[in-house]
């Protein structure tokens, strides 16, 4: 059927951007996030000929589309796209490359481009594409005439997809799409996937049999369903206590009695102290970057303790630690593999429920002040989300909170930037809710974050979605603020904020707001709100000296060093004007 497709194709003349609207349906993409620039008409207008079958998201502003366009591949595990215009949008589009890059995520970035014969004059809105996404992006690429679309379009997916998935970014010069020409669509195509060694299985069963004190760290993208539950038997067939790496709770059921936490931002430092403990470690699709690993100081570098690593290409495998053993499988394969591995007499057991309970001593909710304890909204909010609800999360100390007090199960999914981009739960859960529109999406988002990008939720209403958004509002970058207290206690400068009614904000665009000021509050909130089938904002009035799940202000000042005496810079002027009049005389 593709293949006579092809075929009738090639005897209809189209413009360049129906050709490039077919080839995206054609690789089988079928959302495309953007905000429109005149610099791409002519796939806008291809783009509305296939309206049928793709399906376009008109966004407010370049960062969310690009936002939108990464939670929607995070969550399907294949791309969407993204198109922004020339120069400005491209810039703000930026910040979703680089999330894409850093998370692992399959995105297309289209980009409008200058007519090809003004190249090189610094015309308007022009930049090189390729010098300025190369260092974030997969591959750069601009596509200089009509008859290659196909080519280099389907070329774009197989590279987002393979390997260690990522941002592919293509620049369309305005000439290219008027151009008319006869070529053939093509369709993806079946790429062999890498599959695990047996030998390598077979020296993983070796270091398995030997442990005494095992750990999994688990991370990594486009798990599949089937792949993340071959990955739960294997390790609590074997019982393996698992810990998550930073932002990827939405691989393991949090339910089982082998979770023990995550091992990110913020974590529990009793499951950080255990973790070094461990003497063989199973590293499953995570690259062991600087946050899981605690700014790499988690494990020796030189390979003192036996790490097992697990990722898909090579090139990361011993990029920082030293393994053991060194695995190159696509995760979904090596997790169907090693269910099938046979377990050794486990010598651990108790080391895994041990670990587990620190979990779950490290969920009872300490008696914050404060009317509001966010510790138990948190746990009401495990009790309220749907079995198979989404929820996306900021950066910034809000994202901390739900990871520590909540257990995600099986069906739920959690994600959030690991690259720390503020401004992506609101764009992320109008994305979530319209990939998946009859499940609940919950964002998680700090004051700082939802002014940055939470006017995309005109977007949700405009394309009919209802997500439910927490706004903790502790009227600073909250995060920052904890680093300048760290650094330089009681020395606050540029961190406050001063902030709109969330409630009636969302109210203006037609929405549900409430305002929680007080923890018996919230459920009934919440409920409302989800009840309400309207986009929703639940503003959550949090104690501003709570400035961590594990520390308040007063406690982080009380720790700190002085900051160092700020000289007088007068006194100083004066004894040099002073000393150079001496010299003269």
């Amino acid at each position: 059927m593709e293949l006579e497709r092809a075929r009738k194709s090639r005897t209809i003349p189209r413009p360049g951007g129906r050709i490039l609207a077919d080839a995206l349906v054609a690789q089988g993409i079928d959302h495309v996030f953007e905000v429109p620039g005149e610099s791409y008409l002519d796939v806008l207008d291809g783009l509305y000929a296939v309206r049928e079958r793709l399906q376009l998201i008109t966004c407010r502003f370049e960062a969310g589309a690009v936002n939108m366009a990464e939670a929607f591949g995070k969550l399907k595990g294949r791309p969407a796209a993204a198109m922004v215009t020339r120069g400005p949008g491209a810039c703000h589009g930026a910040i979703g490359v680089h999330i894409a890059m850093q998370d692992s995520t399959p995105l297309l970035l289209f980009i409008g481009q200058i007519p090809s014969d003004q190249r090189d004059r610094d015309a308007f809105q022009e930049i090189d594409y390729r010098r300025m996404f190369g260092p974030v992006a997969k591959w750069v690429t601009e596509i200089d005439h009509a008859r290659r679309i196909p080519e280099i379009v389907a070329h774009a997916a197989d590279v987002a997809m393979s390997g260690r998935p990522g941002p592919v970014v293509i620049a369309l010069p305005e000439d290219m799409q008027r151009e008319v020409v006869e070529v053939p669509d093509i369709g993806p195509a079946p790429i062999a996937l890498p599959l695990p060694d047996p030998a390598a299985l077979e020296r993983l069963s070796l270091l398995l049999a030997r442990a005494r004190k095992p750990i999994a760290l688990i991370g990594g993208s486009r798990w599949s369903e089937k792949g993340r539950a071959a990955l739960a038997t294997f390790l609590t067939r074997h019982d393996v206590p698992v810990a998550v790496g930073f932002r990827r709770q939405a691989l393991y059921d949090g339910k089982l009695e082998n979770f023990v936490g995550d091992l990110g931002v913020g974590p529990d430092p009793a499951l950080v102290a255990k973790a070094k403990e461990a003497d063989l470690v199973l590293a499953i699709g995570t690259r062991l970057g600087e946050a899981s690993t605690q700014g790499y100081t988690l494990f020796d570098t030189a390979g003192g303790v036996a790490i097992v690593h697990v990722y898909p290409v090579a090139e990361e495998i011993g990029r920082v630690f030293r393994p053991a053993l060194g695995i190159v499988s696509e995760l979904n394969a090596f997790a169907e593999a090693a269910a099938a591995l046979e377990a050794p007499r486990i010598a651990w057991h108790g080391w895994t429920r041990e670990l587990r309970a620190l979990r779950e001593t490290g969920r009872v909710v300490p008696d914050y002040a404060g009317p509001l304890n966010l510790g138990h909204v948190m746990r009401d909010l495990e009790g309220l989300l749907e079995p198979d609800a989404i929820i996306t999360t900021d950066a910034g100390n809000c994202a901390t909170w739900a990871p520590r007090f909540i257990n995600f199960s099986d069906r739920q999914r959690y994600i959030g930037p690991c690259n720390g981009a503020m401004g992506y739960s609101v764009p992320a859960a109008v994305a979530a809710k319209i990939a998946f529109p009859e499940r609940m999406v919950v964002a998680i988002v700090g004051d700082g974050g939802f002014l940055m990008t939470g006017q995309e939720i005109a977007t949700a209403f405009h394309h009919g979605v209802a997500p439910i958004v927490l706004v903790f509002n502790n009227q600073m970058y909250g995060t920052i603020r904890m680093h300048q207290e760290r650094q330089f206690p009681g020395r606050v400068s540029g961190t406050g904020l001063t902030n709109p009614d969330f409630a009636r904000l969302i109210e203006a665009f037609g929405g549900h707001g409430e305002t929680v000021a007080e923890t018996a509050q919230f459920a009934p909130a919440f409920r409302r709100a989800a009840a309400s089938g309207r986009p929703a904002v639940i503003e959550l009035v949090t104690n501003p000296e709570q400035i961590t799940t594990r520390a308040t202000i007063a406690e982080l000042r009380a720790a700190a060093k002085p900051a160092k005496a700020q000289p007088n810079l007068r006194r100083v002027q004066v004894a040099t004007r002073g000393a150079k009049a001496k010299k003269k005389r």
